[in-house]
């Protein structure tokens, strides 16, 4: 529960996104913000220069997709993990703390996979290939598989790192057919290093 009276109404709320980690931005709650936040899956905020509910990309369309609140353990800040719709600073930077982190790039592929495949795109290879079947997806990934393998033996750095790009895309598209996401494999990863 949120001790909005010990903050005189308003409360901080940090928004990172969801799958770089990276902070995006900081804003104010009051109470009806953050049950309108809750209740609709965008951010709301309280504008102190506007006296009034703010959406965040209500004039830019740049809205921030809520995934996950948290409130810490004094009970007047919060966290919201969001996915952004594409730039959050109104100066035009990524973020209000500077530019894009690249870190979180495979999430951004891996959304941009789910996209073309949800989407139909026609002419994407990404789906074309989804369009075949798991086998053939599967498949794809077993030579991309070999072809690093082949390339690991030999001393061409780049057709390696090439090659290591290719398996690693196959298989974000081959997590996608059976429906899964990197974040779950991330997740067993992390549990085997404790």
């Amino acid at each position: 529960m949120i001790n909005f009276s010990k903050t005189n109404g308003l409360i901080p709320v940090i928004i990172q996104d969801d799958r770089t980690l990276q902070v995006l931005m900081l804003g104010y709650m009051n109470e009806e913000a953050f049950e309108k936040t809750k209740k609709e899956g965008i951010v709301t905020f309280f504008s102190r220069s506007k006296n009034r509910l703010w959406t965040k990309g209500e004039e830019s369309g740049n809205f921030l997709k809520v995934k996950n609140i948290v409130v810490d353990c004094d009970q007047d800040t919060v966290l919201i993990k969001a996915i952004p719709e594409n730039i959050v600073c109104h100066t035009g930077s990524f973020s209000c703390f500077g530019t894009k982190e690249t870190k979180g790039f495979l999430y951004e592929l891996e959304e941009k996979i789910a996209q073309r495949i949800n989407n139909q795109v026609e002419d994407s290879y990404t789906y074309s290939l989804y369009q075949k079947g798991i086998n053939k997806v599967a498949q794809k990934v077993g030579e991309e598989a070999v072809e690093l393998i082949i390339e690991a033996k030999d001393n061409d750095s780049d057709l390696f790192k090439n090659e290591a790009a290719d398996l690693l895309y196959h298989f974000l598209i081959l997590l996608k057919a059976k429906n899964f996401s990197m974040q779950e494999i991330e997740k067993i990863l992390s549990a085997r290093n404790q």
